[in-house]
């Protein structure tokens, strides 16, 4: 039986086989008995590399923080995630700085990223549902995700392309309202308007044909 460790666009954690390009990180989530008991421990939630320095982990193992994996790093950016510090240092590096171009322009030197995690996390829930808001999809950059019922969207150089757990498919063309209902945190899609590119799944280039859809359950996990 899988682990529920598989994150989705809108941060709630699955029970899936497939585990993505990236793994992620929110502190220790789980019991003894690999059973997701929170949402979240902390405000730093990043997006790591599946290998790093040959470091080797059991999942779930009990005491140490729950190994969460996403699609592609568009996802864990919509999920309210940035890049880790440590295993992705010039990725993280760059969002830093671009970061705080976007949203408050000032010095690098003058912030410390625990004041981006604590901005960011005002943008991820509220009262244990994820928060999102409507902005003008023409002006929307490439890189941030949608909501348009059940369903959710990419935004992609490539078209409009929906996604789910194992992909992304290029659907039957969908008519978007001039507001649409984006999932990616608003300071982080400010950062994509100045050209940072997230990393998007390979299947955006050869879409699925029939791929598995994502389940929007806002969990009661506090």
């Amino acid at each position: 039986m899988p682990l529920q460790n598989r994150v989705d666009p809108w941060g709630n954690i699955h029970a899936l086989e497939a585990r993505g390009d990236f793994m992620g990180n929110r502190g220790i989530l789980h019991d003894d008995s690999k059973q997701i008991v929170r949402s979240h421990q902390h405000q730093a939630w990043v997006t790591c590399l599946l290998q790093f320095k040959n470091r080797k982990r059991r999942l779930m193992s009990p005491g140490t923080y729950t190994e969460l994996f996403f699609l592609d790093e568009a996802t864990a950016f919509a999920a309210g995630h940035r890049p880790c510090g440590e295993c992705r240092r010039e990725r993280y590096l760059e969002f830093k700085e671009l970061w705080i171009k976007a949203n408050l322009d000032q010095p690098v030197k003058q912030m410390k990223v625990s004041e981006i995690n604590r901005a960011m996390h005002k943008e991820r829930i509220f009262r244990g549902k994820k928060l999102s808001y409507p902005y003008p999809f023409d002006k929307l950059p490439f890189g941030c995700m949608f909501a348009i019922g059940e369903a959710v969207y990419l935004k992609s150089r490539e078209g409009i392309l929906r996604w789910f757990f194992n992909g992304y498919s290029a659907s039957q063309p969908i008519k978007v309202a001039n507001n649409v209902d984006v999932l990616t945190p608003k300071s982080v899609m400010k950062v994509f308007q100045l050209g940072f590119n997230p990393q998007v799944h390979k299947t955006r280039l050869t879409p699925l044909s029939n791929s598995m859809p994502p389940r929007r359950v806002l969990s009661n996990i506090q």
